[in-house]
């Protein structure tokens, strides 16, 4: 049974961190908007943003070297890991201003300070270590940045990773204490709680199914899963903010923006250390590189966590192959996201990513031993009865023809909105919810122009480095910088057990 369409301001499909985070921007801005949510699920932040699901790196480019590249006359390009950087920073002031205002009133459920570390092996990639610290060392947002190729210092470091090393290849570390672990499903939960006490009617049960154009916004048609119908609501905003899901929606929008955008669907998982004596031992979020046919979002890492009050360990993510485009999608994903538009894109990207195609082949083969030999590169000692996997989130890496070719795998989050402003979708992956902030302010910029000279000066009161670039303005990076580790509570030191 079909029911009269209802009409608010702003509808918002996914109740992940990037639904949440626009909601209470949103709200900040124009406290009478009339919002709704729409979740399939029966609860926020269980798919993208679950905790189980990400690696709850704070990415700021401190430790991940996929952000900072070689270039063949051997320079570091630094400008990726600087554009993270300041976008964390713009989430780090906007979470800083929520605990003032006490929407967010124990900054440890969400957030916690945690050292990053970057660690490699073999001459060649120590060489690349020290060039990258040299080149982020000349940039103040990378400030406390540390290097050591010695051993005792390293075993001070990292000990459960050195105890029983015996490669001869040298290895080297790099360690930075300003880092953070971010809890994003605890984010996203105490959110939406925020949210419904504002009066924003959220729905969970309901999949949205369609989208189409009406006189004045959009119309879209939903399944409500509890009551067994079918509903319609109008709006003159639409954001879509379903992870994986997101794309199929966007196709069904049928806006230009649309076209020759396909996605290829990468699983995850992750061991994790059920031995809390091994997990005291190590206190910090260490990447390595990333093997060779490997996407970024693959790189190796062992990682300190708190879930749940408890301190935890994981290693990983493993990549997998699955044709879903969520955890709880459906295996007609892949085949249904391919469409006329895009079909010639899709097939290019196939012919291009052979590598990755491999490389996926292998890891979805990979038995318990011998992901554990690769924790061991890692932990030499790692004993496989100590740790159990995981799996983790669904992430759909966004292919479209660009500059460089047709069928471009694109590695990053990006925002695809109308022309009009009236509907945007976030697509992508890492550096995902912890820019946030900065990708729904674009979203901002991009669905709402006229209304933003007006919200300007509430914006900057919120993230006062709004429309600043902090690299340029050393001494107001210090500054803030401050600021936001005395409000979050990150200066507490843990020292390694």
């Amino acid at each position: 049974m079909s029911s009269m369409p209802k009409q608010t301001d702003v509808i918002l499909i996914g109740a992940g961190v990037m639904s949440a985070t626009l909601g209470v921007l949103l709200k900040e801005l124009a406290p009478d908007m009339k919002i709704k949510v729409f979740e399939k699920l029966a609860s926020a932040g269980e798919e993208s943003s679950n905790e189980w699901n990400n690696a709850g790196t704070g990415h700021a480019a401190l430790c991940e070297l996929n952000y900072t590249t070689e270039n063949t006359d051997g320079t570091i390009d630094i400008s990726k890991a600087v554009k993270v950087n300041e976008q964390f920073q713009l989430s780090r002031q906007f979470w800083s201003h929520l605990v003032k205002e006490q929407v967010l009133p124990n900054p440890k459920e969400f957030i916690m300070p945690i050292p990053h570390m970057s660690m490699v092996e073999g001459a060649e990639n120590v060489t690349f270590l020290k060039k990258r610290l040299e080149a982020l060392s000349a940039n103040p947002l990378f400030k406390g940045m540390e290097f050591s190729e010695d051993p005792e210092q390293l075993k001070q470091w990292i000990p459960l990773i050195m105890e029983g090393r015996t490669s001869p290849e040298p290895i080297a570390a790099t360690k930075i204490d300003s880092g953070t672990d971010v809890n994003f499903g605890a984010l996203t939960r105490i959110l939406f709680d925020h949210l419904k006490q504002l009066d924003v009617e959220i729905n969970y049960g309901h999949g949205v199914e369609d989208l189409k154009r009406v006189d004045g916004g959009w119309e879209i048609k939903v399944k409500n899963d509890q009551d067994n119908r079918i509903e319609h609501h109008t709006a003159k905003f639409i954001f879509i903010g379903g992870g994986g899901g997101s794309l199929p929606l966007l196709q069904k929008t049928g806006i230009p923006e649309s076209k020759q955008i396909g996605g290829f669907p990468v699983s995850g998982l992750f061991l994790v250390c059920k031995n809390p004596e091994i997990a005291e031992r190590h206190h910090a979020k260490v990447y390595g590189k990333a093997k060779v046919g490997a996407p970024p979002m693959s790189v190796p890492h062992l990682d300190t966590r708190y879930i749940d009050g408890q301190k935890s360990l994981l290693f990983g993510p493993f990549a997998g192959f699955s044709p879903k485009f969520l955890k709880t999608g459906s295996n007609l994903d892949l085949i249904t996201s391919v469409k006329p538009n895009n079909v010639l894109t899709m097939l290019a990207a196939g012919a291009k990513e052979m590598g990755l195609t491999k490389y996926l082949i292998e890891q979805v083969l990979l038995s318990t031993e011998q992901r554990m030999n690769e924790l061991r590169e890692f932990i030499p000692n790692a004993k496989t009865e100590d740790w159990d996997v995981v799996v983790a989130g669904q992430r759909v890496q966004v292919i479209k023809d660009t500059p460089q070719g047709k069928g471009t795998l694109q590695f990053g989050t990006e925002v695809v909105s109308a022309a009009d402003g009236s509907v945007a979708a976030l697509l992508g992956a890492s550096p995902g919810a912890s820019t946030a902030v900065p990708v729904m302010l674009e979203v901002l910029g991009k669905c709402f122009p006229d209304q933003m000279p007006e919200w300007e000066a509430k914006i900057k009161e919120m993230i006062p480095s709004y429309g600043t670039s902090l690299v340029a303005n050393p001494e107001l990076f210090d500054q803030i910088h401050a600021e936001t580790t005395k409000t979050l509570e990150l200066t507490e030191a843990q020292p390694i057990r």
